[in-house]
C-alpha cells in the first residue's frame, strides 16, 4: 500500500523546482517533459532531470518522469533516457491502444527494465479502451485522468461542479476498481483558489479516486487532508474492528456500531483505513522523507 494522496507535476526545465520538490510533502513527484517544457527546451528538461534524479535527496517521495508521446520528435529519446534513470514509474501520455502500449514495453525489454507503466487517459478512445489496455497489461499500475486535454476533446467546457467529467471519470473509476489498480483524478488549474480547489479534492475522493495530480505545492496540504484518513475515520475504523472482532468471537456475523449494523465489509474496509493510516504516519516519521 503505497500513498499517492499528492502526485506533484515539476517542470523538468526548471531546476529551482527540482531542488525545491525535495522538501515537500506530497507523496509522488512527476518530473514533467511534456506538457510544462516548451518544444526547444525538451532536450534541456531531460538533461536537468536526469542530473536531478541521479543527484537523488526526494527520500521516499515516489519519483516519476511523464515521457512526450512516442509519436512526437522527443518521445522515444525521454522514454530511452526513462530507462537509465532511477525513477520509479514512466508516465506514458496520450495511451489510447495496445500497438503503443507495445512500444514501451519493447524498449522495457531491451533494458529489462521493472519499472512500473503509468498510463494517461485524456481523449475519448483512451476512455473507451481503457479497460482492455489495464486487463491485457498488468505492468500499468496507475491510470492518470488527463482531464484539461479530456475537456478539449470532448468540446465541453471546464465547469466547477465538472459533470462534463462524470461519464469519463465513473467508467474509469470501474475499470481501476475491477482491475485493482490506482487512479489519480486530474489538476485543478485555477490552483490560487483553495475553495474550489477543496471542493474539486472532495468530489474526487467521494468518487473513489486514490489521490490527484497537483500543479502546485500549494495544493499539497489540501491534497493530503482531503484524501489522507481524518482523525475520526480512524478512530471510527478502531471501533469497527474492534467491535467486528468481538462478534466474531461470539459467533455472530454482525456487529454494532453507535447504532450502525457492521458486517465483513465493514471490517474489510475499517482494516484498510488503519492500514493506510499506519502506513502515511510512518512515511511521516521517516528520516527518509527528506524533510
Amino acid at each position: 500500500m503505497r500513498p499517492r494522496r499528492s502526485v506533484l507535476y515539476m517542470p523538468g526545465a526548471n531546476t529551482r523546482a527540482l531542488e525545491k520538490a525535495r522538501g515537500l510533502d506530497c507523496d509522488s513527484i512527476i518530473f514533467d517533459l511534456e506538457d510544462a517544457v516548451a518544444p526547444d527546451a525538451k532536450s534541456v528538461a531531460r538533461d536537468a532531470v536526469a542530473a536531478a534524479v541521479a543527484e537523488g535527496g526526494y527520500g521516499s517521495r515516489e519519483r516519476v518522469l511523464r515521457i512526450n508521446a512516442l509519436d512526437t520528435p522527443w518521445g522515444e529519446a525521454d522514454l530511452a533516457a526513462a530507462l537509465k534513470m532511477d525513477v520509479d514509474a514512466v508516465l506514458v501520455p496520450k495511451i489510447e491502444d495496445q500497438q503503443q502500449l507495445d512500444q514501451v514495453y519493447k524498449a522495457f525489454d531491451r533494458v529489462d527494465s521493472h519499472t512500473t507503466l503509468w498510463i494517461m487517459v485524456e481523449t475519448p478512445r483512451g476512455v473507451l479502451q481503457c479497460e482492455r489496455l489495464i486487463a491485457d497489461n498488468p505492468r500499468v499500475a496507475v491510470l492518470v485522468m488527463g482531464t484539461s486535454d479530456l475537456t478539449q476533446e470532448l468540446r465541453a467546457r471546464h465547469t466547477q461542479d465538472r459533470q462534463p467529467m462524470l461519464a469519463a471519470f465513473g467508467h474509469c473509476l470501474l475499470v481501476a476498481r475491477a482491475h485493482d489498480r490506482v487512479i489519480l483524478d486530474g489538476v485543478h488549474l485555477d490552483f490560487r483558489n483553495e475553495s474550489t480547489f477543496r471542493a474539486a479534492c472532495v468530489q474526487g475522493r467521494e468518487l473513489g479516486f486514490d489521490g490527484k495530480t497537483l500543479i502546485h505545492p500549494s495544493q499539497i496540504d489540501i491534497c493530503n487532508e482531503v484524501f489522507g484518513p481524518s482523525d475520526a475515520e480512524v478512530e471510527d475504523a478502531r471501533f469497527v474492528k474492534a467491535a467486528w472482532d468481538e462478534a466474531q468471537r461470539a459467533g455472530k456475523g454482525v456487529a454494532v456500531v453507535g447504532g450502525r449494523l457492521v458486517e465483513n465489509l465493514h471490517a474489510v474496509e475499517a482494516d484498510r483505513v488503519l492500514a493506510f493510516a499506519a502506513v502515511i504516519a510512518n512515511r511521516a516519521s521517516s528520516p527518509e522523507t527528506g524533510r
